[in-house]
C-alpha cells in the first residue's frame, strides 16, 4: 500500500509517517508541506492513498478530482470543530479526526486499500446537509475568488486586495462581478454577511485565509 502524507503541521505529518512506516504493508512514498508538492506526489504516483487535512486547500474539490485522475484514494483528516458537507463527503474514501488514535487510523487505511470506505463514527455527527448557497460555492467559486472572499470578509478595499494578490484593481473589480453573480448577492456587505453565516463557505474561506497566511 502506497501512502502520500500532506499536513501543514509537520510535526503531525512526521508523527503520522513514524507510525505508517512501522506497518509492514504500507510505503509511505512522500511527505507534503505545501500544496504544489502534493499535487506533484500526485501525479508522480498513481494509485497511492493520499491523506491531507481539511485545512490544507480553500478548493478541496480541485484537489479531489487531481486525486481521481491519479486512480488514487483520497483520506481526509478533518479539523476540529469543523462541518463536513455531505456532498464532499461522498468522495473521501476515508474520513478521520486529527484526533484519531493509531488503530483507527490503520484500520481506514487497510479498509481503503481493499476498496471500502471508511468515515470515523465521531464525523458523522459533524456532516451538515448542503445549502443552495454552500452548493453554488463548492461546484462554481475558484480558489482565486475564494482568496478575494476572504479578504472582503477582513474589511479590505479593491485596491489593498489587488496589492495583497499582487495583481490590478481592475482585475478585483472583475472578479468581484463574477462572484456576485454566482453567489446571487448585489455587495461586498452582503457577500462578506454570507461567508459568515453559510457553516461550509465560512470554512472555505477560513481555509482561504489559512492558505494566504502560509509562507510561499
Amino acid at each position: 500500500m502506497r501512502v502520500i502524507l500532506a499536513d501543514n503541521q509537520a510535526i503531525y505529518c512526521s508523527g503520522l509517517a513514524r507510525v505508517l512506516r512501522a506497518e509492514a504493508g504500507i510505503e509511505v512514498v512522500e511527505q507534503c508541506g505545501r500544496l504544489s508538492g502534493l499535487q506533484k506526489a500526485i501525479r508522480d504516483w498513481r494509485g497511492a492513498i493520499v491523506i491531507f487535512p481539511s485545512s490544507f486547500t480553500a478548493e478541496i474539490p480541485a484537489l479531489l478530482d487531481e486525486v481521481e485522475q491519479s486512480g488514487s484514494r483520497a483520506v481526509m483528516i478533518m479539523e476540529p470543530e469543523m462541518a463536513l458537507d455531505v456532498m464532499l463527503a461522498d468522495r473521501f474514501h476515508g474520513v478521520l479526526l486529527r484526533s484519531v488514535a493509531e488503530p483507527q487510523l490503520l484500520d481506514c487505511l487497510y479498509r481503503v486499500d481493499e476498496g471500502e470506505r471508511y468515515v470515523q463514527p465521531a464525523v458523522v455527527q459533524t456532516m451538515v446537509a448542503p445549502d443552495p448557497y454552500t452548493v453554488k460555492a463548492l461546484k462554481r467559486l475558484t480558489e482565486r475568488e475564494l482568496k478575494i472572499v476572504a479578504l472582503i470578509c477582513e474589511g479590505l478595499k479593491n485596491k489593498e486586495i489587488a496589492q495583497r494578490l499582487s495583481t490590478k484593481e481592475q482585475s478585483v473589480k472583475n472578479y468581484l462581478r463574477s462572484i456576485y453573480s454566482k453567489m446571487e448577492v448585489c455587495d461586498r456587505l452582503e457577500l462578506a454577511l454570507l461567508a459568515m453565516h453559510q457553516p461550509v463557505l465560512a470554512e472555505m474561506v477560513q481555509n482561504a485565509r489559512l492558505q494566504m497566511a502560509s509562507p510561499a
